[in-house]
């Protein structure tokens, strides 16, 4: 079941965010047994979603992992339960020049519920920023091609640029809190520059120089935003699963790029 819209309420510290929620819902079925009973996955969103307006969840990865869990009690004959949360989410950032601006993300949970001796559960926590990246590939062509640009070796030149959408989704081992404004600074960091809402002229030319001074290719993009999450999160299990994927919408393509890099840590760390 999917598309399924409601008021979540998260309690952080010192405040209650209210987000408006798409959840997905799954469980998996035996052979002998032709269809699920749908409505059973209301009835869980009743009981875990809307008993969390009054009571606020922790976390909307904590919420996923009940729901998830739910769903194994409502489906008996399931041995997996599956769920998704998708939210837009807000932060505050600072522009170039120093101004506070109020930015639009994704925030993403996931859970897996599974039935064996015991249900164990797996969930995830991810987010989906929007930035650009500046092209590498062009700047060098230009330098090369142009006498008057090789003797600015050590300066960004013209390139073309993209607006980049990258996502980055990770694991959360039970005993571990991992927090979504975390994984947006990695994933802005990442890129050749972050984007915001609204710019004067100052901001607009202290962010294209930013971008033009880190240019990269959407396959940089992924492999710097897994060496960020090696460094942040060195204590987390090797067998922790990472999924990062880059979308660059491309300014002189009629096509975009994309990369994308799923491992678990273990893999990455490995010499």
């Amino acid at each position: 079941m999917t598309g399924v819209i409601k008021p979540v309420q998260i309690a952080r510290p010192n405040k209650v965010v209210t987000m408006t929620t798409t959840f997905e819902m799954f469980v998996d079925l035996p052979e002998d047994q032709r269809g699920a009973h749908l409505s059973r996955n209301l009835e869980a969103i009743g009981e875990i979603v809307d008993e969390g307006v009054r009571n606020p969840a922790y976390s909307l990865e904590d919420l996923v992992a009940k729901l998830s869990v739910k769903l194994l009690e409502k489906h008996p004959y399931a041995s997996d339960g599956e769920v998704w949360a998708r939210s837009d989410y807000f932060l505050e950032k600072i522009t170039p020049m120093g101004r506070p601006s109020l930015e639009p993300y994704k925030l993403v949970a996931r859970s897996l519920a599974h039935r064996g001796r015991r249900i164990e559960v797996r969930k995830s926590i991810g987010i989906e920023a929007v930035g650009m990246t500046a092209c590498p590939c062009a700047m060098e062509t230009i330098r090369e091609e142009n006498p008057a640009y090789a003797t600015l070796k050590d300066l960004p030149i013209i390139t073309h640029n993209q607006r980049n959408r990258t996502s980055l989704v990770l694991e959360e081992p039970e005993g571990f809190d991992l927090e979504a404004d975390d994984l947006i600074g990695i994933v802005e960091s990442s890129m050749s520059a972050p984007t915001y809402e609204v710019l004067k002229r100052p901001d607009e030319g202290r962010l294209v120089e930013m971008a033009h001074a880190r240019p990269r290719f959407v396959e940089d993009v992924v492999r710097e935003v897994l060496a960020r999450v090696l460094q942040k999160y060195k204590d987390l299990p090797d067998d922790v699963l990472v999924k990062v994927k880059s979308d660059s919408e491309e300014s002189i393509h009629k096509h975009d790029a994309v990369a994308e890099r799923v491992a678990t840590l273990g893999e990455l760390r490995a010499p």
